[in-house]
């Protein structure tokens, strides 16, 4: 009898509130017939993943997470700042997707130009250095920051309000037609966004998760 795929989802954060999120996000795309996905939390990880010293600090556990999982078919990231994307590939033949790379991608294929709600102002220069990268500044409308920690874009009660009055700047000053969430804490409010906003919102963990399915599919 041949092995189910399976699908790990890792959050490199420690705050088992966003894993627990991630978890209610993939949901919809479990399949009885499908891979397994399961999520799980880094807990060498900071409380979130705010800083580039933050992003840093995290890469080598995953790369040693990911090196020591023999069961898995293709690995998820789901922190927005992609970290140890590169030295995580280096460590597997299977397939490594980031959030933020999935995002973004998924983002192109829903609008012209996107836009990206982040929680702090000062995560915004480590987003852009990454588009920058990809290459993808010319369909990169705007990133506006909600100020808010992980952990409060996950469980606050004013969350999904702050959201939508930053996706209408995003929309109606920078002309973004596209919004991707730029914190895998902010999951939860991908569908009220969406609806509140009028475009596509895109989480992307469910993204990436996405991409993964197709991929063991074929595999």
């Amino acid at each position: 009898m041949s092995r189910r795929p399976r699908i790990l989802v890792i959050n490199p954060n420690s705050n088992e509130t966003v894993t627990e999120g991630l978890r209610q996000a993939v949901q919809p795309l479990a399949r009885a017939d499908g891979p397994e996905i399961v999520c799980e939390t880094l807990r060498e990880g900071p409380a979130g993943i705010e800083t580039q010293e933050h992003a840093d600090s995290v890469t080598i556990p995953l790369r040693r997470r990911i090196e020591a999982v023999n069961d898995v078919d293709a690995f998820v990231i789901a922190c927005y700042s992609d970290p140890g994307i590169h030295v995580a590939r280096e460590g597997t033949s299977r397939p490594v997707f980031g959030i933020a790379e999935c995002g973004v991608l998924t983002a192109l294929t829903r609008a012209e130009r996107f836009g990206v709600i982040a929680i702090r102002a000062r995560s915004i220069p480590r987003h852009i250095r990454y588009l920058r990268q990809m290459a993808l500044m010319d369909r990169f409308a705007g990133e506006r920051p909600l100020e808010m920690s992980v952990a409060e874009s996950a469980t606050g009660e004013k969350t999904l309000e702050r959201m939508i009055a930053i996706g209408r700047e995003l929309t109606e000053i920078d002309g973004a037609g596209a919004i991707v969430m730029g914190c895998a804490g902010m999951a939860r409010h991908r569908k009220p966004l969406e609806q509140a906003l009028g475009v596509p919102v895109i989480d992307p963990t469910q993204a990436a998760v996405a991409m993964a399915i197709g991929t063991v599919a074929v595999q």
